[in-house]
């Protein structure tokens, strides 16, 4: 729809200009009338719902308010147009117009108008943010001496009947805790109390209750971004690396479950209260995917764990006689999904981070896999729908895959996964590629 309605104001724009120095004249009351016209045509597609209202239509509301008063103002009055005519004045006006309808059209370009992926359940769902604080840690990442933060997300169903498992969801490298919010929609509208967290200076950017907002850690953004160099980190440094963002990673998890089951004791909000905290699940992308398997290691009361296109960073052992990683030697018992895009499932066979991934390693003999052909890191994401111009930017690339076929595929599967684990329900199988 951005592409579309910059088309559009750009043709206008150049035709109007050429007409005008045809024609040498101003045709202010004509262009008046346009203007008008262009402002009450926005406001009906908007109202129609042919143009969704998001922040992503602020801008060019604003501009085309700004030039529609005064053409109403002028067309009122009916003032004859005394002003001499000159070419050059009409081309400048037109370039600076094109340039301001780019700007104003800009997050509609960046962030386009999209369907949201199917929601198959049958619950109404409803979302809710918290800020917890941990009170036994103090922040890192900043020298006040605060204790640390978490920001959280539910989504859960809305009119609940009865207990709910929980799914706890951590975000990629440098993600936010929306990435995946069409997975987290699907699962709650089948009864499941899904909380997606944001880890504070791992994040993009986290907004807390008070609207306190932490970017993302300038050196933790440079380690993440070195760590894929070669040549930056020898493997005893990047091992060190791993340890440091695991450590923080699964204690901010572990702080929001155990927070969630002591809520869920004496907490009489109806979210607490409709939580099954016998029945856990925890899964994530990237990073928080590798998080994730790490806490399925640690922790008893996890039951099922879903990989989303990561490394498993608690199965690598450092050897320094040998300089290089191996898989820990150790079963993996928790049920395991792992979801893979090419640009982990070609890493797979190397001796990387990924050497405990390998297909082969029989610590993981009862984990499923499955491979999105043609699927890139983020198309695991919602971000390629939400953006596509900044998905493709920032994984180098666009994927040779529908992203509403990979998404909502996706989703299916984690679904079918938790339902098996979690709830009895069914028996989990899948191909290999989808």
């Amino acid at each position: 729809m951005g592409n579309l309605l910059l088309l559009i104001a750009l043709t206008f724009e150049i035709a109007f200009a050429i007409y005008c120095v045809v024609t040498m004249q101003n045709h202010k009351k004509m262009k008046n009338w346009i203007r008008i016209a262009v402002f009450i045509a926005f406001v009906m597609l908007t109202l129609s719902s042919v143009i969704e209202w998001s922040f992503r239509w602020v801008m060019l509301a604003v501009l085309l308010f700004i030039l529609a008063v005064p053409a109403a103002v002028s067309l009122i009055r009916n003032k004859t147009n005394t002003k001499k005519y000159k070419t050059s004045k009409i081309v400048w006006k037109s370039m600076m117009m094109i340039i301001v309808s780019v700007f104003v059209l800009a997050p509609a370009i960046v962030f386009p108008q999209h369907k949201s992926p199917k929601v198959t359940g049958d619950y109404e769902v409803a979302t809710a943010a918290y800020t917890y604080v941990d009170k036994n840690r103090i922040e890192d990442f900043t020298d006040m001496g605060e204790n640390r933060f978490v920001n959280v997300e539910f989504w859960y169903p809305k009119k609940a009947d009865e207990k709910y498992p929980l799914l706890v969801f951590s975000h990629g490298a440098y993600g936010i805790k929306a990435s995946n919010t069409s997975t987290y929609t699907e699962l709650a509208s089948h009864g499941y109390v899904v909380v997606s967290i944001d880890h504070p200076y791992h994040s993009f950017y986290t907004r807390s209750e008070d609207g306190a907002v932490a970017m993302i850690n300038t050196d933790y953004n440079n380690e993440v971004n070195d760590s894929n160099k070669d040549g930056i980190y020898t493997k005893e440094e990047l091992d060190e690396l791993i340890q440091k963002w695991m450590k923080l990673r699964t204690d901010d998890m572990n702080f929001v479950i155990d927070t969630i089951l002591e809520k869920a004791k004496n907490d009489n909000n109806p979210i607490y209260q409709h939580i099954n905290p016998e029945k856990i699940g925890v899964f994530g992308h990237s990073m928080g995917g590798a998080a994730s398997v790490w806490l399925g290691r640690e922790r008893k009361d996890i039951e099922a764990v879903v990989n989303i296109d990561a490394p498993f960073f608690s199965d690598l052992v450092y050897k320094k006689d040998i300089d290089d990683f191996v898989a820990r030697d150790e079963d993996f018992k928790t049920p395991l999904l792992n979801i893979y895009s090419d640009d982990v499932w070609g890493q797979l066979d190397s001796n990387s981070t990924y050497v405990a991934n390998k297909l082969n390693n029989e610590h993981f003999k009862d984990a499923s896999t499955v491979h999105f052909q043609g699927a890139k890191h983020l198309s695991l994401t919602d971000l390629p729908l939400f953006s596509p111009i900044l998905a493709n930017y920032i994984q180098g690339g666009k994927a040779n895959i529908d992203q509403y076929y990979c998404i909502e595929t996706e989703n299916e599967l984690i679904l079918k996964f938790f339902d098996d684990k979690l709830k009895g329900i069914g028996h989990f199988t899948s191909k290999e590629t989808y």
